[in-house]
């Protein structure tokens, strides 16, 4: 049995999850609850659960000051949260597990095994530091899920992103390639925009790595590495743009 904490300043939103967890995810038994930071802090540290529910929003502090202040971090956490896309962008690039309210009973499940397979493949301090820099625009490093377990990338580390069927291959620097079990699409939304690009339906480049454009009906790009990528016609225009934006800022900043 998996022994988890809800950690939330609703009651209701407590009731509801204990319930849910009742009925989808027999393998979890619910060993208390807490209701805001200081005591989160106390039931964790008594109690030392495997998994954590926790609320990011609470009266006397968030989520975040939870796992600052615990004794021992050797459990698994699943935030539940009301925030934007935008907070779920960031979540997303930590790798942390997350339930928008009001949760659904097949996101829990979800939640649930990946919790499972994913335990401790990363340090959650790490992850922790990795989301607080994407919230704050500051996007430096991305977990990304391979086969061989979460592996943390940073993102100058990246050359290019090339789809593969429901998978995507990450090409790396260092001429490693990590097989990504996500589309393509997923890292064009994920990645920030004024480093990467999407210049084909197979292709995500980064745009400090681009050596040289061909010109032609949609063009081709020549990486630092000599691999060669094609630019559809339908991106060529805004590949173009975005290619010239990041030259003005390099000036600008030379200057």
């Amino acid at each position: 049995m998996i022994k988890a904490l809800i950690i939330d300043d609703e009651l209701k939103s407590q009731s509801t999850l204990n319930k849910l967890l009742e009925m989808y995810c027999p393998e979890v038994e619910v060993i208390g609850f807490a209701h805001n930071v200081e005591t989160g802090i106390e039931a964790i540290d008594s109690l030392k659960p495997d998994l954590v529910f926790l609320d990011i929003s609470m009266p006397d502090g968030d989520g975040f000051e939870v796992l600052e202040r615990v004794k021992d971090r050797d459990f698994e956490v699943v935030f539940t949260t009301a925030f934007n896309d935008y907070a779920i962008k960031a979540f997303q690039f930590a790798a942390l597990h997350y339930l928008l309210k009001p949760i659904n009973y097949i996101e829990l499940q979800s939640a649930v095994k990946r919790c499972k397979q994913n335990h401790q493949d990363v340090d959650l301090n790490e992850k922790i530091k990795i989301l607080c820099d994407s919230l704050s625009n500051h996007h430096q490093k991305i977990i990304l899920p391979t086969s061989n377990g979460l592996r943390i990338i940073e993102l100058n580390q990246i050359l290019r992103c090339e789809a593969d069927g429901s998978y995507t291959n990450f090409y790396l620097s260092d001429n490693t390639v990590l097989m990504v079990s996500k589309v393509l699409s997923n890292f064009e939304e994920l990645l920030p925009e004024e480093i990467f690009c999407r210049v084909h339906n197979k292709h995500l480049v980064n745009l400090n790595y681009i050596s040289q454009y061909i010109k032609g009906r949609g063009g081709r790009i020549i990486l630092s590495s000599g691999k060669e990528v094609e630019v559809s016609e339908s991106k060529k225009k805004d590949f173009l743009k975005r290619l010239k934006y990041l030259a003005h800022s390099l000036n600008t900043v030379k200057k």
